[in-house]
């Protein structure tokens, strides 16, 4: 048996911030969980630099699928203590990037498969790449998970949730829009299409829409924020003061409720804009809404410290295992609210909670 600080000691030694390869991580934990006695299916990503793995051990149907994702955000930019890279114990936290988000509990996954018996529930793995720009390397996986793993009674997304239960998050869709003027001299500005006007307008129609939505419409009670929301986080173009912008680009997205579709909000965005703004999608993930009066997810509550149902304001994997009938929660150590920070740290003390319910949940 290994514990979990080692290998979450491990888990941090590489380095699988966003834009870098995951492989040797993908690696070592397919040697430990075969040394476990788990079967094990690699699954490359369509760039060949990166891969997902999809590990299974126990016979007979159902049992626990626990998912996490391997990568985790750049610290560039980050005033950090020490390597990031390395784990170190400060008082009763652990310090190191993705100690919370979400290494933190794949280590608690990985020391349990160590220690599984024979009696255990079957309990399987699904591990993802690329999941913090957008969740895009789930979706290459995702139609191999019941025909590789079965069909599990429960799907866990260890995302931090400090070990309560988050039955429900908003979709996200990411889109870019290319605005296209016309060039001139902006002594003659009023002849020409400036394209980051246009940009402008395009801003201003996601304010109106966003004023409508926090207005009148759909909500969610339980959610941090419950209305459906629209954002620009990010706008260029142009060259010169004295010359017409000929191309402009806006990044925005939609966080939607369960209740919306992102077309339909989409459409009431750009209605009436020019043709001149086209948009692309760049990438999107669904939402997430369980039943917690579903037999496993009631079942899982009953372990819990506090089991009182709740939503969270991030986006995780968990709509796409929602999306092929599978009852979907996230519960993990950790808080988000840690994660993503110089100095990521996590409690001890979060790890063996989660230890905890992994052996009441699973046995063995």
């Amino acid at each position: 048996m290994t514990s979990e600080t080692e290998i979450l000691s491990r888990l941090v030694g590489f380095d699988t911030s966003t834009g870098r390869t995951n492989i040797e991580l993908i690696y070592w934990v397919r040697d430990l969980l075969k040394d476990a006695g788990f079967d094990v299916t690699l699954v490359p990503s369509s760039c060949g630099r990166k891969a997902g793995l999809l590990a299974r051990r126990g016979a007979g149907p159902g049992g626990v699928l626990l998912s996490a994702h391997s990568d985790v955000v750049p610290v560039a930019g980050q005033d950090w203590d020490a390597d990031p890279f390395t784990l170190r114990k400060v008082g009763e936290r652990l310090v190191g990037r993705g100690s919370t988000d979400m290494k933190g509990f794949l280590a608690c996954v990985l020391a349990k498969a160590t220690r599984l018996g024979p009696d255990a529930r079957p309990m399987s793995l699904a591990l993802s790449w690329d999941e913090e720009i957008g969740c895009q390397g789930i979706p290459q996986m995702i139609d191999r998970v019941i025909p590789e793993l079965g069909r599990p009674d429960l799907v866990i997304v260890g995302e931090p949730t400090e070990m309560r239960l988050c039955v429900g998050h908003k979709g996200k869709a990411a889109y870019r829009a290319t605005c296209r003027g016309t060039p001139g001299h902006s002594a003659m500005a009023p002849r020409f299409t400036n394209a980051l006007h246009l940009g402008a307008d395009l801003i201003m129609a996601l304010r109106r829409v966003q004023a409508r939505l926090e207005t009148s419409g759909a909500r969610e009670p339980g959610d941090p924020i419950p209305y459906s929301t629209l954002h620009a986080g990010r706008m260029s173009g142009g060259v010169a003061l004295n010359m017409m912008p000929e191309t402009a680009t806006v990044d925005f997205e939609i966080r939607h409720l369960s209740a919306e579709r992102t077309d339909d909000i989409l459409a009431e965005v750009t209605a009436g804009l020019p043709e001149r703004i086209t948009i692309e999608t760049m990438a999107s993930y669904p939402g997430l809404a369980a039943d917690p009066a579903d037999p496993a997810i009631a079942a899982l509550a009953d372990l819990l410290e506090d089991p009182e149902p709740m939503r969270v304001s991030y986006g995780t994997e968990a709509g796409f295992f929602a999306g092929l009938g599978l009852p979907t929660v996230v519960c993990g150590p950790g808080s988000m609210s840690d994660g993503h920070q110089p100095n990521e740290s996590i409690a001890i003390k979060e790890l063996q909670r989660c230890s905890n319910l992994l052996d009441d949940l699973i046995g063995g």
